[in-house]
């Protein structure tokens, strides 16, 4: 009897608080967890000719070497050249480092591979936009923009390119707007509206150019993937006309394929491509090699990074 009282008032006490303990857990605001971040959307900040949104993480330091090879066909190539590993049309040696996360500066110097050479850049790459796994944000945008200088001996040919009267003559710049998406753990795609402004062109070339880059990357196993980039530049039909009939060939798109193999802390990309140049402002607006002809080469890079985090 005594066991059944005390049962009676303690739940007579405790009634009037369980009401109050629910109204209590209804007043907790809780913040949402923000959204988390697709990460690895490309292994490396390039593909084959085009850049990727992935930068390189704070005080880290990034050294790339890019090279290509002559033409492996056509009469320029062939067994008598060992289908182009004889030559080299452009090589690049560059080295990017990261003031943030999503904040990248680089220098490079680059051989050149048209009339003007000697190219001496520098490049920022901020990635202000990035896909979330739960497709509230749907992509990720960076933007590339370089500033490069010919260190080449002036024409005294007033028509030719390199015919440069003062020192701003010898700039090129590059705009590019990277959107890219990871639509699964196998391929990622990305597109590349682009804008160059050449300082001084050949007679009859036209300084501006707008073009739109595409590529992708399919991995085929952890460490394995095939990539392919393509630009489409959109010229001014009668200076283009003008200039190859000047030149005797026409211009061609720039078209990549490759594998891309990630060991360890490297990234080493085996491609072929029928650009011979590897800087925007010259593979976008003054390839003249085509795949129909065998003017296309061997090509490689790779990529080394170095920490100087201090460690916690």
């Amino acid at each position: 009897m005594k066991t059944t009282i005390i049962l009676l008032l303690a739940n007579l006490v405790c009634i009037p608080y369980r009401p109050q303990a629910q109204d209590l857990d209804s007043l907790v605001d809780l913040p949402a967890a923000a959204p988390e971040a697709v990460t690895a959307t490309f292994k490396s900040g390039y593909l084959i000719n085009a850049k990727t949104p992935e930068t390189i993480h704070c005080n880290e330091l990034d050294f790339r070497v890019d090279h290509r090879f002559g033409d492996i066909a056509g009469r320029a190539g062939g067994a008598k050249n060992f289908f182009g590993l004889d030559n080299s049309t452009d090589i690049r040696i560059g080295f990017d480092y990261g003031i943030l996360d999503n904040l990248n500066v680089g220098l490079a110097r680059a051989k050149g591979a048209t009339s003007i050479t000697q190219l001496y850049e520098t490049n920022v790459k901020y990635r202000f936009l990035q896909q979330t796994l739960d497709h509230t944000v749907p992509v990720s945008i960076a933007f590339f923009g370089s500033v490069t200088a010919s260190a080449m001996k002036a024409s005294d040919d007033p028509t030719a390119a390199s015919s440069f009267a003062k020192f701003g003559d010898r700039l090129t710049y590059v705009s590019q707007l990277i959107v890219a998406r990871r639509f699964s753990h196998m391929f990622s795609f990305t597109m590349l509206p682009t804008f160059i402004h050449r300082n001084y062109t050949a007679f009859g070339d036209q300084n501006s150019l707008f073009a739109v880059g595409l590529g992708g990357r399919m991995r085929i196993s952890n460490r394995i993937a095939v990539v392919a980039d393509y630009f489409f530049p959109f010229r001014d039909r009668r200076k283009k006309e003008y200039r190859e009939a000047v030149l005797g060939q026409p211009y061609y798109h720039a078209l990549g394929v490759g594998l891309e193999l990630e060991t360890g802390g490297h990234i080493f990309h085996l491609n072929f491509t029928n650009a011979t140049a590897i800087q925007e402002s010259q593979f976008i607006s003054e390839t003249t090699s085509s795949w129909r002809k065998g003017q296309f080469r061997w090509g490689f890079s790779i990529s080394r990074r170095f920490s100087f985090a201090k460690s916690t």
